[in-house]
Formats: C-alpha cells, structure tokens, sequence
C-alpha cells in the first residue's frame, strides 16, 4: 500500500510505453525529483515497452532502474505507486480494461491520451477497486517519435490538464499528490476540466492546428517552397511532421467536436477570401486590427 505522505523522491514510478512522451515523463522525473544523492531518494523509475531497444537505451542513459517487456505487465504493476500510460488513446483503453485489478494498492494510475471521450464512456467500469484513476493530458511534446527523441524539458512551464468527475472515486490526497508531480516536473500550470471540455478545446488548440498545418503542407506547390519561407511557413507547418497512425485516432475519436471547429475556421477563411475579393480595404484592416488584439488578450 502507498503511503500518500511519502515524499516524491521516495515513490517508484512506472512508464507503460516509453516513445517520445513516456520518455519525457520519465526524463523529467528523473532529473527533476530522483536526480539527487540524497540517502533519502530511494524511488526508482520503471518502464514497460515492446521496443528492446529503447529500453536498452533508457537503461544505459540511466533514465530508468528497471525493465519490462509486455509479458511481464503483472509483475511489473505491482511496484508502481504511480503509473503514467503513454500509449494510443484505443490501446490505453484496451490497458485499462486488462488490467483492472492488478495494480498496487493505493497507487496512482494515469494517461496522457490526448482524446477523452473513450475512456470516459465506460470511466467506472474502468475504475481499479484498489487504486485511483486520474485522467490527464501533458500539452507538450515534439514532432519526432521514439525515446531517442524524448525530453524531459518540452513540460517546462508548459500546461497540464487533469480531468474532473462528478462522482470521483480517487482520493483526495492522491489527486494532490499527483498535482504534487506534475509541478515538479516541470509544469507551470494545471487546469482541472471534465472530459467534455477537454476535448472540445484541445480539439481546437491542437487537433484543428494539425489539421491546418497538415492542409498547409499539402497546398505546397512544390517541395522547394521553404527556399521562398521567412519562417511564417516553417512555424506553422512544424507540426505537420506528423505521427500518422495516432493523430488519425485522435481525430477520429473526436469528430464531431474538430469537425465543428473546421466549419467555424472556414467561416472565418471564406470572410477573409471575400474582403480580399472586394478589395475591402476597411474592412480587412478592421478585421486584422481585431484579430491583432484577441491574439494580445490571449497572452494575458
């Protein structure tokens, strides 16, 4: 059983996937709450992943103390008193339901599915009798994958969302621990939504970007585009370098809501083309100048 008044340094914390974001993770603990030589910092870090490779890697890096392959999740389970499951929005599903009841008791379990809805769907049958379930989502990353890839410094004063429930059965210490660590690693800020909403704006901030960024790409009249660039091309196209297979399950398991943002944005598109069309020089200028000062409030 975990005790929720143990320090962090003094917790054992497991990774079920270790590619860009569980690597991450497991960088910014170790640099940031295990990276001491303090007698007193006996917490490890675990890591579960079908790539030998990176776990090798991780291994020789000394990011992780321990390795696991998938056949070995039981064994590995029982020593996480929090548990980060950085895997596809549907595998992590298909990871909860699994292993409902084979976690350590009082432990921490967590995601960082960038899609909700389907965990929410079935979220109390989900819910582990022993351990406490807490949705989350670190808004940060890069655009390259794999461990190789993976830094503990993209969280820095970046946000973090942890999501709400109306009938909560996680503790309230373990919710405040898990706050605990996300600020260590490095987080800034942490927002507390149910699932609705976070879908809904991440939909927005971040799917709708990468469906704009990706529409960017492929209007391109040729590869050597970029010799023309200035950098507004390459700044809004970075994320276009996109991991297919998952951003493909993202917008598919949030549809309805990043459909409804591309209506909005082609609304605002087709405004735009039509000023430029009438040459509407008051108008546009009026449009740009209130732009200018919505995106200056945003910084606020």
């Amino acid at each position: 059983m975990m005790n929720m008044k143990k320090e962090l340094s003094q917790l054992n914390y497991g990774i079920i996937g270790l590619g860009i974001m569980g690597g991450s993770i497991a960088k910014a603990i170790r640099t940031n709450i295990l990276g001491t030589t303090d007698k007193s910092c006996t917490g490890k870090i675990i890591a579960l992943d079908k790539n030998k490779d990176s776990l090798a890697l991780a291994k020789n890096e000394k990011i992780i103390d321990e390795s696991f392959m998938p056949e070995q999740t039981n064994q590995m389970l029982k020593e996480c008193d929090i548990l980060f499951i950085c895997l596809y929005p549907h595998a992590t599903l298909e990871f909860l339901r699994q292993h409902k009841n084979d976690y350590k008791d009082d432990s921490i379990i967590t995601d960082i599915s960038g899609v909700k809805a389907l965990i929410q769907n079935d979220f109390d049958s989900l819910c582990p009798p022993n351990a406490n379930l807490i949705l989350g989502h670190p808004m940060a990353g890069g655009e390259k994958e794999g461990f190789a890839a993976s830094k503990g410094e993209y969280f820095k004063n970046h946000n973090y969302i942890l999501i709400t429930q109306k009938n909560d059965k996680a503790r309230k210490d373990a919710r405040e621990l898990l706050k605990k660590l996300v600020s260590a690693m490095g987080f800034s800020r942490i927002t507390e939504t149910n699932s609705n909403t976070h879908d809904n704006k991440i939909g927005f901030t971040s799917q709708l970007c990468h469906v704009v960024a990706s529409a960017m790409v492929e209007s391109a009249e040729d590869p050597e585009i970029t010799s023309f660039g200035g950098g507004s091309f390459e700044d809004l196209t970075r994320i276009a370098m996109i991991n297919a297979p998952l951003w493909t399950e993202l917008f598919l398991a949030n549809k309805e809501k990043l459909c409804a943002h591309i209506e909005t944005f082609k609304k605002h598109m087709e405004e735009i083309q039509r000023l430029i069309e009438n040459e509407d020089e008051e108008g546009l200028k009026n449009l740009l100048s209130d732009v200018r000062e919505k995106r200056i409030q945003m910084q606020k």
